[in-house]
């Protein structure tokens, strides 16, 4: 059979990526269906996620694929013009406006805490762990809280106020070990009762909540992988709760996926089947949203770090999957491994980054040297 134009230029562009369709490398792929060709070079990024979904392609190591497609920057010579669409709806729709601020709970985090169980470390953290020095997952994540709690320089006593917490493990670290009290939100219902459930016994208290709801006055702020669900016309505002809830010698850290280029949306797969409404913020845009509200005291990157815990969360995934099937079908396990994987081949390529900004009210006065090291924690007396 001949071969189509669409089948000629997507073998051209994977050519020059060093991808061979047929061929024997992991990151090689196999095409299962011929509708593959049009769908990807018509559809870029939506085109070639839901026809892995819907089995027309398969590959052996997906997050090599993604690698060496975005090294290559194949996503660019393919989607212009998708993306020139999608830019436009943020630029004219407030996707994140407060009567959406729920549909990526129940969309995405209210999807099962059995599957987040299975796939997360013991203490459910969701986000980038820090792998320096770490042998697992766990110690990864632990790292990565003690990273974040020592740059914020906890100290017993303290009011604290985390923004996205999840299920809540980040809370009940800190009120374990550091011996503060924490208010948590939350905008999932699934995430704050099993975080009720787990930080009973603890000075942690959880809401279902939208960050714009938020009122108090606290001696350290945290927001640790929320950021990505506020949106640009939203960035102002959620910098100006923070600022206003933050106590004059107070700390803010943010710890956000980033863009190495300024966007008002994310790609149509990514809003479709896994973060609906999600953007990830770029440096420059975190920068003009908290100027003249924070001063901006440290900015930490190590983005390979979620390499590795996509890749973690990958192993677990698959591991536990015979026990997770009877809940979630066929279908969804190729959603999953899709966006696990891939995700890990856009940070291993770079195309995304991690950060940890921390952030002041009105400066840090005198000597202050930012804490990056995560081993000694402070104990509660």
């Amino acid at each position: 059979m001949k071969a189509s134009f669409y089948e000629k230029k997507l073998k051209s562009l994977f050519s020059s990526a060093g991808i061979t369709v047929g061929g024997q490398n992991p990151w090689d792929i196999r095409v299962l269906d011929q509708r593959f060709y049009k769908r990807v070079i018509t559809e870029s990024h939506l085109g070639i996620g839901e026809s892995y979904m819907d089995g027309w392609w398969e590959c052996d190591a997906l997050d090599e694929f993604f690698f060496k497609v975005l090294r290559a920057k194949l996503d660019k010579k393919v989607s212009q013009f998708t993306r020139a669409l999608s830019n436009l709806a943020g630029i004219v729709i407030n996707l994140q406006n407060p009567s959406r601020a729920f549909h990526v709970g129940e969309v995405h985090y209210n999807i099962g805490n059995d599957l987040y169980e299975a796939m997360l470390d013991r203490h459910m953290l969701y986000s980038c762990a820090y792998w320096k020095d770490a042998q697992n997952l766990d110690s990864a994540q632990e790292n990565k809280l003690r990273l974040i709690f020592n740059k914020l320089r906890l100290e017993p006593g303290m009011k604290v106020l985390d923004i996205g917490c999840g299920w809540g493990g980040a809370a009940r670290f800190a009120a374990e070990h550091y011996g503060v009290a924490v208010t948590g939100v939350t905008v999932s219902s699934e995430q704050k009762k099993k975080a009720d459930e787990l930080s009973k016994e603890l000075p942690v208290d959880i809401s279902l909540m939208d960050y714009r709801n938020i009122s108090g006055s606290y001696d350290r702020i945290y927001s640790i992988g929320m950021f990505e669900h506020v949106g640009v016309k939203n960035y102002r505002r959620f910098f100006e709760i923070t600022s206003d809830c933050l106590k004059e010698d107070g700390l803010f850290l943010l710890h956000t996926i980033g863009s190495r280029r300024s966007s008002s949306n994310t790609d149509k797969w990514t809003h479709r089947y896994i973060f609906p409404n999600s953007m990830l913020p770029s440096a420059k845009q975190i920068a003009a949203a908290s100027e003249g509200l924070h001063v901006m005291e440290d900015w930490h990157a190590f983005g390979n770090d979620y390499y590795r815990t996509l890749k973690a969360w990958h192993e677990n995934f698959e591991r536990h999957w015979p026990s997770l099937k009877h809940a979630y079908d066929e279908r969804f396990y190729r959603m999953w491994r899709y966006y696990l994987l891939s995700a890990a081949g856009s940070f291993r390529a770079r195309n995304v980054q991690l950060w940890q900004v921390l952030f002041s009210n009105e400066g840090i006065t005198g000597d202050y040297y930012v804490d990056r090291e995560y081993s000694s924690i402070l104990k509660k007396s």
